[in-house]
């Protein structure tokens, strides 16, 4: 489906381009007397505030697949794809609890700089390999390819056109000045993605309603749809396998939000940044509520769509046809927050790509450089990363009906292993470096022989099963070995898990609100 812009929303989506230009330059400006060092670029100097922390986070996570391809499980299989978002909340708070103290207190760049000091360096450059493969062939890639094709279906831009405008777009606001600059024109960037998403939720549910208001819409859609309102799939849904039942709550959608939001470079960098442990819990308190908030803008749209649009040929179409019920001007605005979206997502994964490149590869290899010689070299790195993925995307993806499912399924492999990796190197001393790489070797091998012997199995119900087995063969294979001799991490007597009122409050306050949630529409 192609949507003519009007040459209004044109002007619109260009004067958001200009200006987020204009603003991310002068947020890069240092001081003349000031030489750029790895803690500038990499980590914003760590004076990141909480506001900048919650609004990256959110900006860096929302990207073309959640947007396109949620509103698209919205029509497809209703709100029950809203677990990832508020499954996520929870998730946030206990990782601001009990995990960003830990990082926080060893002074980390990056997460393989972390599982160097616990283990030693072959945990840490087999990750940073790994994490390094994903960002650049999956991730990248898919942001790439779904991003040229959100386009090319609102705006009737070729795809290809669309990944190369994306490309250097996010190169020419975030290059220069680093985590800084994204961090802070992220805030920009969520304004206008929560903004454009809670107009179009409620021209939608106005549109369901003839007119008579979003109260009246959600409720012809309760009364019309109320399988779509199912938060808990039952065995004979035809989309149990996506979204298994109970187990969501209890089984391996943990393991994937721990891994994504705990343990994912791009994503944490932001709180390594913070200015102060406490900065970067409010951060992800603040994160924690925006992501209660994402089903609103992304999946009711999507909802909406099944009265609204019932004959769309794919669900992703959902996204670009709710698109038409915007008035001019206003859709050259959602346009612009879609692109946002797309592009700040980009600029973190490459901010991180160059940032493990640099400080966990590079700087083992070239040690005793200029500070100035390390920041080129990260630049280099995302010019690098941007440029692989730019031609590997349609070769690796334009295959695939849903690269959602090229994303979970490749990532999924591994997932276990990193979770397994990193909390039982945190939380139980007697873990050694081979007890941490058969995690990480027995997770693939276990991932891929579950799928091949038990392809009945959902899913999510595999990464829980695979964590189990991986937990088991850490703790064999560490006992086993003798006790670990390389530790320069912090113990964790040394680390406070004690919050602050505000941040407890936030927690207690978000809990509560996904009880009342999953028990309005269980």
């Amino acid at each position: 489906m192609n949507l003519t812009l009007d040459s209004i929303d044109i002007g619109v989506f260009i004067a958001y381009v200009v200006g987020l230009l204009i603003i991310a330059l002068w947020i890069s400006r240092g001081e003349k007397s000031h030489e750029t060092n790895t803690e500038d670029y990499f980590l914003a100097s760590k004076a990141l505030p909480w506001w900048a922390i919650g609004a990256s986070l959110i900006a860096s996570n929302i990207s073309a697949e959640q947007i396109i391809g949620m509103s698209g499980s919205g029509y497809a299989m209703g709100l029950a794809i809203a677990s990832y978002e508020w499954m996520a909340a929870i998730t946030l708070i206990l990782v601001g609890k009990y995990l960003l103290p830990i990082f926080l207190k060893n002074e980390i760049f990056t997460m393989p700089q972390y599982l160097e000091q616990r283990f030693d360096s072959r945990v840490k450059t087999t990750l940073a390999l790994f994490w390094l493969a994903v960002y650049v062939f999956v991730n990248l890639t898919a942001v790439l390819w779904l991003g040229g094709l959100a386009i090319q279906s609102v705006a009737g831009v070729d795809a290809m056109y669309g990944m190369t405008f994306l490309a250097l777009f996010s190169i020419a606001y975030s290059m220069y000045g680093g985590l800084k600059a994204v961090a802070y024109t992220d805030i920009l960037q969520v304004v206008l993605l929560v903004f454009g998403g809670l107009l179009l939720s409620y021209l939608a549910l106005d549109a369901v309603a003839d007119g008579n208001g979003i109260l009246a819409g959600f409720g012809i859609l309760s009364d019309q749809l109320p399988g779509h309102f199912d938060m808990i799939l039952s065995p004979e849904n035809e989309h149990y396998m996506s979204l298994p039942g109970i187990t969501v709550l209890v089984g391996g959608m943990w393991v994937m939000n721990f891994s994504y939001w705990g343990f994912n470079q791009y994503i944490i960098q932001r709180a390594l940044a913070a200015k102060s442990l406490g900065e970067a819990q409010k951060g992800i308190a603040f994160a924690a509520y925006l992501k209660l908030l994402m089903p609103v803008i992304v999946v009711l749209p999507g909802i909406a769509a099944v009265i609204l649009y019932p004959g769309l040929t794919q669900p992703d179409l959902a996204y670009p046809s709710m698109m038409s019920l915007m008035p001019v001007g206003i859709k050259g605005l959602i346009f612009a927050a879609l692109v946002a979206a797309i592009v700040s997502s980009l600029a973190s994964m490459t901010n991180s790509v160059s940032t493990i490149f640099t400080m966990d590869l590079y700087g083992k290899v070239k040690p005793g450089k200029s500070q100035t010689h390390y920041v080129t070299v990260g630049r280099l790195a995302t010019l690098a990363s941007l440029a692989i993925a730019l031609f590997t995307a349609k070769p690796l993806l334009g295959q695939f009906d849903q690269a959602f499912q090229y994303i979970q399924e490749f990532t999924g492999l591994f997932t276990p292993g990193i979770v397994v990796i990193f909390v039982m190197g945190m939380f139980w001393k007697r873990t050694t470096s081979k007890g941490a790489l058969s995690a990480a070797i027995g997770s693939a091998v276990l991932s891929v022989g579950m799928k091949l012997l038990l392809p009945e199995v959902p899913f999510m119900d595999r990464v829980g099963l695979v964590f189990l087995l991986c937990l088991a063969l850490t703790v064999v294979i560490s006992l086993k070995d003798k006790p670990p001799e390389h530790d320069s991490s912090v113990s964790l007597d040394e680390v406070s898990f004690k919050t602050d009122s505000s941040f407890n409050i936030a927690a207690i306050g978000c809990t509560l609100i996904l009880i009342g949630f999953y028990a309005t529409w269980w």
